[in-house]
């Protein structure tokens, strides 16, 4: 038995040494990507000797102008990278402002993560690389700080409405097991293809949400982080269809079924977890298709939510279809009316300058001044991106619930 035991004991440290060679030999050059400077320029790295063109696309870099139907859109930059005669191709931005950006390579016209940075997002079925450069108040909110933690739960529940069991993403502030206190709720959407991880990945909600609590700049609340595809039980290979191939072309997306669905949300949150009950201490809120499902929601449910937030909504983009629900549709400005009459805390807008919505975001937002509706607006620079609706989450859930 000792022998079999020492037998044992010798094969993990050769398993442990050849793992180690594996790492520390024959890799070449030895570099780091991304390496991020003294004046928060950053290099990029990328070793492929045998390679004949790589380049690099980000939010990092300034962006392409693409002109559309008489409308300027920003898209992604893309910049080539250098050799040297070590096989290493390089690039240097300049000093970058504080922000978390998500970049990709390009090698040969293939698009990869980067393979020196172990930090990665997939993003409906592409996977980014994530650099986060801090330094100023916002970026601060997106970190991880030495405050105290809530706690980010994946929760199933039943949708009879929509005859599945599905999963949600459920933040709970701190304190909140041992508190026996109940709490206000903001449910929080995401944007077409995206899922229920979405917002607590690339939108940074946990930490946003730990680091204003801890601050006493926002209330401690629940956040309800929903699977918007309402014919999907959870995000992609976390289902009982297996490895699908992600995909934003989803049926049942922008069709009335969320929105007729919505209250089986409500429901099992109001029964599972200690939470007011109250329109007072209810939120909706999404980005891009969870801002449309958040404005007809709220418009089709006037009594039960005090604060609606629209992130790049996609403001009249619903899809005709007559197995759907067209009647969450129908007679909108009307129902925007009945909703302003019942005298919501806050109807909150943002969106970026170049974004492909602002024409719907403005249109909307002409109704509501031509009846005098009263709303908040911010207007950024940029488009239809996550740094974006990180920013707008950290302007609104400020303001919710006081």
């Amino acid at each position: 038995m000792k022998k079999l035991f020492l037998m044992a004991a010798l094969c993990l440290v050769g398993m442990a040494a050849m793992a180690q060679q594996n790492l520390s030999w024959g890799q070449g050059p030895q570099v780091a990507s991304p390496d991020v400077h003294a004046d928060n320029s950053v290099t990029f790295n990328l070793i492929a000797p045998e390679a004949q063109k790589v380049q690099i696309t980000g939010d990092m870099l300034p962006p392409n102008k693409v002109e559309y139907q008489g409308n300027t859109y920003d898209m992604l930059g893309v910049v080539d990278l250098v050799k040297d005669d070590k096989g290493v191709w390089s690039y240097t931005t300049p000093p970058l402002q504080p922000e978390l950006y998500t970049y990709n390579m390009i090698v040969d016209g293939v698009k990869i993560i980067d393979p020196l940075n172990v930090y990665n997002i997939r993003d409906i079925n592409n996977l980014f690389s994530v650099l986060l450069i801090g330094g100023d108040a916002r970026t601060d909110l997106y970190k991880v700080n030495k405050v105290p933690h809530g706690t980010v739960s994946k929760v199933w529940y039943e949708s009879p409405t929509a005859n599945l069991t599905r999963r949600l993403t459920v933040y709970t502030p701190a304190g909140y097991e041992t508190s026996g206190k109940e709490y206000p709720v903001l449910y929080l959407l995401h944007g077409i293809g995206g899922d229920e991880n979405a917002w607590s990945e690339l939108g940074r909600a946990a930490q946003i949400l730990d680091n204003f609590i801890a601050q006493g700049k926002a209330e401690p609340m629940l956040v309800v982080m929903t699977n918007g595809n309402i014919s999907q039980e959870a995000c992609p290979g976390e289902t009982s269809e297996g490895f699908r191939v992600p995909t934003m072309m989803l049926p049942k997306t922008m069709e009335g079924s969320f929105e007729t669905a919505f209250p089986d949300v409500v429901k099992f949150i109001e029964k599972t977890y200690r939470v007011k009950k109250d329109k007072a201490h209810r939120a909706i809120a999404g980005l891009s298709m969870g801002g449309f499902h958040s404005l007809f929601i709220s418009i089709n449910n006037p009594d039960l939510f005090g604060y609606i937030g629209l992130f790049s909504a996609a403001v009249d983009q619903q899809q005709p279809d007559p197995n759907g629900h067209p009647e969450i549709y129908a007679d909108r400005d009307k129902k925007i009316d009945g909703l302003f009459a019942k005298n919501p805390n806050l109807f909150w807008i943002g969106i970026g300058k170049t974004d492909f919505l602002i024409k719907n975001n403005n249109d909307l937002r002409a109704y509501l001044d031509s009846k005098k509706h009263k709303y908040t607006y911010l207007e950024t620079d940029g488009g239809h991106i996550w740094r974006n609706w990180r920013i707008y989450l950290s302007e609104f859930t400020p303001l919710l619930f006081k």
